[in-house]
């Protein structure tokens, strides 16, 4: 097989060499993406509490809630409720769908404190989710909660990640571009 530069000019590329072009560029594309790392699941996020967090009401405790965002999918927490304050307890549970990976996923999780008027933005963290994956679950943790690149409390949470399976055919469908293999015999 000649490459490109010894190839005589006007020489067509036999059926071999054809099919061999095929195979590289077909390897090349299959290796630019990392189909061990694409993720397809459930991940569920347990709320816990909120530990030492910035009262942003001057006369009266707080009324905190949280959004927890993962790409398009957004999910709201209930007002923490009894005037916890700067210490509120949730103790709920939130779904979200992983359809595909990305570099670095993350959870984005922004406290808020409900007002009559504008709700107040108390502090967010930020939650790397590619262990979660590796592992399947991550127990109960503190993360940060940072506003303005300061320290302004603390906030548990737990999360667990479930696969979906994959069966034969939805995997067959994939090898193939998403094309389906005749089943007619």
């Amino acid at each position: 097989m000649y490459t490109t530069a010894e190839r005589p000019k006007g020489e067509k590329l036999s059926e071999n060499s054809l099919q061999e072009f095929r195979k590289i560029v077909w390897n090349f594309w299959v290796s630019q993406f990392d189909f061990e790392k694409m993720q397809r699941g459930t991940l569920e996020v347990l709320l816990v509490n909120a530990k030492g967090l910035e009262n942003t009401d001057f006369l009266n405790n707080m009324d905190p809630y949280v959004t927890i965002s993962y790409r398009s999918q957004e999910h709201k927490s209930s007002v923490a409720s009894g005037g916890s304050g700067s210490e509120p307890e949730w103790n709920e549970t939130f779904k979200l769908s992983i359809s595909e990976s990305e570099d670095d996923p993350e959870l984005l999780l922004k406290i808020l404190d409900s007002d009559a008027g504008e709700d107040d933005f108390v502090g967010e963290a930020k939650i790397a989710i590619e262990p979660v994956f590796e592992e399947g679950s991550i127990p109960v943790t503190t993360y940060s909660v940072v506003k303005d690149e300061e320290f302004k409390g603390e906030i548990r949470v737990g999360l667990t990640f479930t696969p979906q399976d994959i069966d034969e055919n939805s995997a067959q469908e994939e090898s193939y571009g998403g094309w389906k293999e005749s089943a007619l015999e």
